[in-house]
């Protein structure tokens, strides 16, 4: 019987350094084609491309475990900071290139505009001169391991063209509905959740270093960073799936500036949340002290900071901000707002499961419902604020909706059925989703 062959071996240092010279030869010679541009003149083509190729390197890095080798392991947070700050360059230098064609400027007060402008190319310069610096070290790093970088250089005819990434409609659990405009009003009812999710971090400018690491502690952990980011990300995959290119996105210029205030703001969220990313990574004792203090000798951390609190998320936050207008117009404009007025029968009660109904209602359609119950108001869609203003009320019979006629039909609905008190299956047609949910 032959002997098991073991699934992993170890490889001496000297000859990964081999295979590392061989592999990262593409990184190589990007480096050296950018190092010999002045960066400000570095275009999304070469983000793009260094995007690719660091990604490569990186990945090659650790299926070798270069981030456990004594030797390799700075070489490896070398390559991954260059890759976090690349992926926000092409973020910030795709949104420099698309500005004017967002139409942002359109709704912004006078002067507001070019400064955004100002701040977006300080930034753009920032993350140049911080990819470049770590260029240079990752070269100077593979140098002292034994893994010479090529001196020849990238084609530049030969950079790689970004294209949009391609995805199905994000619908999971959603009616397939055919009116647009009960999409547009759903759209207008996000982008204000969306915004009152900014606004209420209470974004500010901190110039202190010390006081501004503190409320970035406070408000942007790279956790909170991804979720603000995938609101706002949700609101323009709704935008695109229901309302790009319709005849009504063509007949409105509302819709298209609100677009693109949703996009200018994602693309400062999509960067706060790569950098974040790096600074909890290399700033909070995660690495080795040598990897640490090698990445912040070559970037600051408090410019870093910045660069996240007083450009991107102040700005990702004044778009936003400047688009509720538009929604708050274009939400009346969309949706036909009526007032429901419903009594509970004797034998029921409106207790969590049949509320949970009514949330699930007025979520599927996405617009604003507000319930009153003898003089007290809230919002439909949330079940906490729903339960606390039933259990306020416990022998109230009589229940008032306010809101656009589609969820207001639908709870009429339910409430005429027995709010699925007598089983979920007694429901008429048309309320299927709720047995779905």
């Amino acid at each position: 019987m032959s002997a098991e062959v073991s699934l992993e071996e170890v490889i001496p240092e000297q000859a990964f350094a081999d295979l590392l010279r061989a592999e990262g030869e593409a990184f190589f010679r990007l480096t050296n084609t950018l190092v010999r541009h002045r960066s400000e003149n570095w275009t999304k083509r070469h983000y793009y491309q260094l995007l690719i190729d660091s990604d490569e390197l990186e990945s090659f890095l650790d299926d070798f475990g270069a981030g456990d080798n004594e030797t390799y392991h700075v070489l490896r947070e070398l390559v991954a900071s260059v890759r976090w700050f690349a992926l926000s360059g092409f973020n910030l230098t795709h949104l420099w290139g698309r500005l004017d064609s967002y139409h942002v400027a359109e709704i912004m007060p006078e002067g507001e505009a070019q400064q955004a402008r100002e701040a977006l190319e300080l930034a753009k310069g920032f993350l140049t001169r911080a990819v470049e610096a770590l260029l240079w070290a990752v070269r100077e790093e593979a140098r002292s391991v034994g893994a010479e970088p090529t001196a020849e250089t990238f084609p530049e005819q030969n950079l790689a063209l970004a294209r949009p990434r391609l995805r199905l409609p994000r619908n999971v659990g959603e009616e397939v509905l055919v009116d647009e405009q009960q999409k547009v009003a759903e759209v207008a009812s996000k982008f204000l959740a969306a915004s009152e999710v900014l606004e209420g971090v209470s974004i500010r400018k901190v110039a202190d270093p010390l006081e501004r690491r503190s409320f970035l502690g406070n408000i942007c952990s790279e956790a909170q960073a991804r979720v603000y980011e995938a609101t706002v990300h949700n609101l323009q995959s709704t935008y695109d799936t229901y309302i790009a290119h319709t005849g009504l996105e063509k007949g409105d210029d509302r819709l298209r500036r609100l677009r693109g205030c949703t996009s200018a703001s994602l693309h400062m969220l999509a960067s706060v949340t790569y950098l974040t990313h790096f600074v909890e990574r290399h700033g909070g004792g995660r690495q080795s002290v040598a990897a640490e203090e090698r990445i912040a000798s070559l970037v600051s951390r408090d410019r870093v900071e910045d660069l996240i609190l007083n450009v991107l998320l102040y700005w990702a936050n004044q778009f936003m901000q400047r688009g509720r207008a538009l929604a708050l117009e274009l939400l009346p404009a969309y949706t036909n707002v009526q007032e429901l007025q419903v009594g509970l029968p004797e034998q029921f009660k409106l207790h969590a499961r049949p509320a949970s109904l009514i949330v699930g209602i007025v979520n599927h359609y996405g617009t604003p419902v507000e319930m009153e119950i003898e003089g007290e108001s809230c919002n439909a869609a949330s079940i906490l604020e729903l339960l606390v203003t039933i259990g306020s009320h416990p022998e109230a019979r009589q229940f008032t909706f306010r809101g656009d006629e589609n969820p207001l039909r639908d709870i009429g609905r339910l409430f005429e059925h027995g709010l699925g008190e007598r089983g979920m299956g007694t429901l008429p047609e048309g309320l299927e989703y709720l047995r779905r949910g």
